[in-house]
C-alpha cells in the first residue's frame, strides 16, 4: 500500500504504508488512513516529528552493524517540508491510500 500526503501548499508526498503509519504515530495521530490534520494541529505534529528525527540521528551516526539503512531523518524530511509549508499557508494536511 502507498499513502499520499497532500496539502494545497506543497507537492504531494508518497510513502509506503508502513513508513507513513510510523510517521503518523510519531506525530501523535491514530494512524487511520484516510485522515487529516487541521492547521492548528500541525505545529505540534511537526514538533514531535522533528524531535524524533533529532533523537534518531544520533543513533544513525553510529550504526552497530556497519550497514547504512535509510533512517527516520531521510524518510521524514519530505513530510517535514510539507508540514512547514502547510503551517506557513494555514492549510490542512490530508492523506489517503492509493
Amino acid at each position: 500500500m502507498l499513502v499520499t500526503f497532500s496539502t494545497k501548499a506543497y507537492a504531494d508526498i508518497i510513502m509506503f504504508g508502513d513508513v507513513a503509519k510510523n510517521m503518523l504515530d510519531i506525530m501523535g495521530h491514530s494512524g487511520a488512513i484516510p485522515g487529516a490534520l487541521q492547521p492548528q494541529q500541525l505545529p505540534a505534529a511537526l514538533s514531535k516529528l522533528q524531535t524524533a528525527v533529532a533523537s534518531s540521528e544520533q543513533a544513525e551516526q553510529d550504526p552497530e552493524d556497519g550497514e547504512f539503512k535509510p533512517g527516520l531523518a531521510q524518510r521524514a524530511l519530505p513530510l517535514i517540508n510539507l508540514l512547514q509549508a502547510a503551517i506557513a499557508a494555514d492549510a490542512d494536511v490530508m492523506w489517503d491510500s492509493n
